[in-house]
């Protein structure tokens, strides 16, 4: 019979003796798994993250969206909570391929709003920052942001808060 490649599009099949069992190929698919349990369970990601541990609810959002990975404690706290069966826990604490907008560009207009400030304030940003710290980077990291509802009476406003290291570039 000729080779043919799989179709790693599809759920991978494996076999333990009787058992067959189906599992996430990706990291992208448990996380719409994940996504889809969320929605269905009408769970909200800061409830989800407050169970976890004591880490921000930023940082445990983005590990399930396979962003960041989680503790063994954290990972089987979520698959209690989340339904994962065991080959899914093991995958939240794998170090993941980060990066996961699909375009150069982002289409989503909150995330593109990012992407505008970066766009109109990003030279200016770096410009300052090299001012003051000197030749170098602020980590992402050791890094930490906090997102914050703040009050206003022309509507409310998004505080986003960002914290990294710097990080000096070195001659050598």
């Amino acid at each position: 019979m000729p080779y043919t490649q799989p179709n790693l599009a599809q759920p991978l099949l494996y076999s333990l003796g009787k058992l067959t069992r189906e599992v996430p190929v990706t990291r992208a698919e448990l996380t719409e798994k994940i996504a889809g349990i969320v929605r269905k369970k009408h769970l909200k990601w800061r409830d989800i993250a407050a169970q976890l541990g004591p880490g921000s609810a930023m940082y445990y959002t983005a590990a399930l969206h396979g962003q960041m990975k989680l503790s063994q404690g954290e990972a089987e706290v979520a698959g209690k909570l989340l339904g994962l069966d065991e080959d899914e826990v093991l995958l939240l604490q794998e170090v993941p391929y980060r990066g996961s907008l699909p375009t150069a560009v982002p289409t989503d207009p909150l995330i593109y709003r990012f992407y505008e400030l970066m766009q109109v304030y990003g030279t200016t940003w770096k410009s300052l920052i090299q001012e003051e710290f000197g030749d170098g980077i602020m980590s992402a990291i050791d890094f930490d942001v906090k997102l914050e509802r703040q009050p206003d009476q022309k509507g409310d406003r998004v505080r986003v808060t960002m914290s990294g290291k710097f990080l000096p570039y070195k001659q050598y």
